[in-house]
């Protein structure tokens, strides 16, 4: 396209301004180490690969710059061939990009921070009755480094993006998921996790990974229990909050223990390696309300039978839809007070602190 760049520069000032706007709801170290990829995806560094402190340094204090200069621009429309679109009209500006090869992102995530990114179609393939995008290389992209996405009914998946979240998770998995890690690696012949020896094998590992994330997608397109558009009304109505993430967690959940979802292709394909990379990097919410996985997989590692993986699915998705049921009976009578201090306080006496979490006590790493 003789305009690409015209665009790509269009989509970035967008990314920059919503940064400007939301860098403040990431914890320290969840800005430092969102912060660390853009920098490498802007300088065309691998992963692994590190640059000099100082230089990172200076970096971090242009954006900042930058992110001042922004702080208080509304986002701009993105001009393509004499049109304007709404920046977050993603299936217009999808219908002019797509012939050209290229694939436009725009919405919301956590806390309602918006998001854009402009990346390389490498290719689309119909699965389960769904479009889906294999995206390369990204043109224009904000802080938020995710593998994959629903968007406008279509699993999108970000190679490039993909490939950070999981060097990210592998180099700073918890304790707990040390040994899941090691069963997970040792099943693709990786015996020296050492970042050395990790990115020789990066690839293959990273290329087998990427129909899991694609099936949390699918699992999360065809789930049924959690009404998208009052899941969208809970995270509106309580955003950056306990109540958001529990919801978010929730649909997560349903998203992998459904029958369409990431375990019921586990399972059904008996990937071992991407079983233990689930256990390795659980957290937040998934980890306190799914606990059965955890036990499964212990027993897994030493029968191989896939039995218990089985039943501790089955648990966890009756656990997930009783928590949207809930979540969804309790909001819906909010509404009808007409009363979210209502609506919040029961959801924390009733979800949230069975938990063990406080409404007011937002822990995220985000």
């Amino acid at each position: 396209m003789n305009e690409l760049d015209a665009i790509v520069n269009q989509v970035n000032e967008n990314c920059g301004i919503s940064d400007s706007r939301h860098a403040g709801l990431y914890s320290i170290c969840g800005l430092a180490l969102r912060l660390r990829d853009l920098y490498k995806w802007e300088k065309g560094m691998e992963p692994w690969m590190e640059d000099d402190s100082s230089k990172v340094l200076n970096w971090i204090g242009e954006k900042e710059e930058e992110w001042d200069r922004l702080s208080g621009e509304d986002f701009r429309e993105i001009t393509i061939s004499g049109s304007n679109y709404d920046p977050f009209d993603s299936r217009g500006i999808n219908e002019v990009l797509e012939q050209h090869g290229y694939f436009y992102g725009a919405g919301y995530v956590q806390s309602l921070k918006p998001t854009f990114f402009l990346a390389v179609l490498e290719e689309k393939r119909r699965m389960e009755g769904y479009p889906v995008y294999i995206l390369g290389r990204e043109l224009a992209r904000d802080l938020l480094t995710v593998p994959a996405l629903v968007q406008d009914e279509c699993v999108v998946v970000r190679k490039a993006s993909a490939k950070f979240f999981f060097w990210d998770q592998v180099f700073y998995v918890t304790q707990s998921g040390r040994q899941a890690l090691k069963f997970a690696l040792e099943n693709y012949g990786v015996r020296d996790p050492s970042p050395k020896k990790l990115r020789s094998h990066l690839e293959r590992i990273f290329d087998a990974q990427i129909e899991g994330y694609i099936y949390h997608e699918l699992g999360e397109l065809q789930d049924e229990i959690f009404d998208r558009d009052t899941w969208r009304e809970v995270i509106a109505a309580f955003p950056h909050t306990p109540i958001e993430l529990l919801a978010r967690g929730v649909k997560d959940l349903l998203a992998d223990t459904n029958p369409f979802g990431t375990l019921a292709y586990i399972i059904r394909e008996r990937k071992k390696g991407t079983l233990g990379f689930y256990v390795a990097f659980m957290g937040g919410f998934a980890k306190v309300m799914f606990p059965e996985i955890i036990n499964a997989f212990k027993e897994f590692v030493g029968s191989g039978q896939w039995e218990a993986v089985e039943e501790a699915v089955f648990s966890g998705y009756s656990t997930a839809k009783r928590y949207a049921e809930d979540i969804s009976s309790i909001f819906q009578e909010g509404k009808e007070r007409d009363d979210m201090k209502w609506t919040a306080s029961v959801m924390e006496e009733c979800l949230l602190r069975p938990l063990g979490i406080e409404r007011h006590a937002l822990q995220e790493d985000q």
